[in-house]
């Protein structure tokens, strides 16, 4: 049985092909927006079709939008409502459980997972729910109860920090979904203990995707000194040091986040080994050069500096200079790991950026691991901005 939709129709130009092969996104410019089309409540489930009117998917509609239309289901007509949220999440929480033996975790990587531009980070059992297009917002009382329903969540909070929600429409309202969600809680990861922050924190409290570079870089911590730049919670500082490093520096410009740091390190263990300071990430590596600092694993995971193709040129730059200020931190013979989270930034620009600033600096370099986020973050194959996480580990010479 069909269900009867609205139509959403392609420019006789638009390339229907892509969509047919599984293209997540329409652009405004590729669909025909008539007055009809333009007054559609944004949230709207629609038949997407071509030039020729030939059915070829089920959308999200959001006329205003530059991303006017969001594959939900390549099946035209299809109903979406609580039923076929919980099939997505079924899948995706069958990957999850396969993959970890803990229930933390990132359950929903929006297109990835076939929910497009849903985030949901799982927290035993609280979920932290992204809702960054608008067909979720409207259908958010039924995505709710499919986490009840599917995974046996009993604690839903909304966060509503993404930048997407403007786009869509959205406001900027967070707060509790569905029980009484803990405003912060101890997370187990990679033999550390860390301190999400689900109420105050950046996006949903915790960066589950650094967490197998997490792991890589503290296979190279025994019985080092480690300098973790950017530090947040103090993701591989505390992993590092759970694996043995001798001591670890977290250097970060939010005292909020030092202090949820600090709290992890006691909570593994390893406080005594472990120090903070607050301050300008360029700042630090400038006056930590200038003090005759060297570390043997230098880490710097800074924020998104290319978040768009208009900020690219300027990203690169960042990110060169961050290696170059970096570079001469790292003792003979150490390690340094070199992060990007811009989706615009691509791997062959960043790591070329990257070993610019490590050649200004003098240093030379062998690459010795090329990551990405973990698995719980899966990549749409039709959209590079699913695949938005880099790490580049290099062993400098003498």
């Amino acid at each position: 049985m069909t269900n009867a939709l609205p139509r959403l129709r392609l420019k006789p130009k638009a390339d229907a092909r892509s969509v047919r092969h599984g293209a997540p996104w329409v652009y405004a410019d590729a669909l025909v927006l008539d007055r009809r089309t333009k007054a559609l409540t944004p949230g709207t489930i629609a038949t997407l079709e071509d030039a020729n009117r030939t059915p070829l998917a089920t959308v999200a509609v959001t006329p205003g939008s530059r991303i006017a239309a969001r594959v939900l289901d390549r099946t035209p007509d299809c109903l979406i409502d609580r039923n076929w949220i919980a099939a997505k999440l079924s899948r995706a929480l069958a990957l999850r459980e396969r993959l970890y033996d803990a229930p933390f975790y990132r359950l929903v990587h929006a297109e990835g997972d076939g929910l497009p531009g849903v985030i949901i980070d799982r927290f035993g059992d609280t979920c932290v729910v992204q809702p960054n297009a608008a067909w979720s917002e409207v259908l958010l009382p039924d995505l709710v109860q499919a986490l009840k329903t599917v995974a046996g969540i009993t604690h839903v909070l909304k966060s509503a920090s993404g930048r997407a929600r403007a786009p869509e429409g959205l406001d900027n309202a967070s707060g509790p979904l569905l029980g009484s969600p803990p405003a912060r809680l101890p997370v187990p990861m990679n033999g550390a203990t860390y301190i999400a922050d689900l109420a105050g924190g950046q996006k949903t409290g915790l960066f589950y995707d650094q967490r197998p570079n997490h792991a890589f870089a503290a296979q190279l911590a025994q019985g080092a000194s480690v300098l973790d730049v950017f530090s947040h919670v103090g993701g591989f500082a505390l992993a590092a040091l759970a694996h043995g490093a001798e001591s670890a520096l977290a250097v970060d410009g939010s005292a909020a986040a030092l202090e949820l740091a600090t709290e992890g390190a006691a909570e593994t263990g390893v406080a005594d080994r472990f120090s903070t300071l607050k301050s300008d990430a360029f700042a630090a590596l400038e006056n930590l050069h200038n003090n005759a600092r060297q570390f043997d694993l230098v880490i710097c995971d800074p924020p998104a500096f290319a978040p768009s193709k208009q900020a690219l040129h300027a990203g690169l730059r960042a990110y060169e200079r961050i290696a170059r200020l970096a570079a001469p931190l790292v003792a003979p013979g150490g390690y340094l790991m070199l992060c990007s989270c811009s989706h615009a930034a691509d791997l062959p620009k960043s790591r070329a950026a990257s070993l610019r600033g490590i050649g200004r600096s003098g240093r030379s370099a062998q690459i010795i691991y090329t990551g990405a986020a973990g698995p719980d973050h899966p990549l749409h194959p039709y959209l590079g901005e699913t695949g938005y996480l880099k790490a580049l580990a290099l062993r400098l010479d003498g």
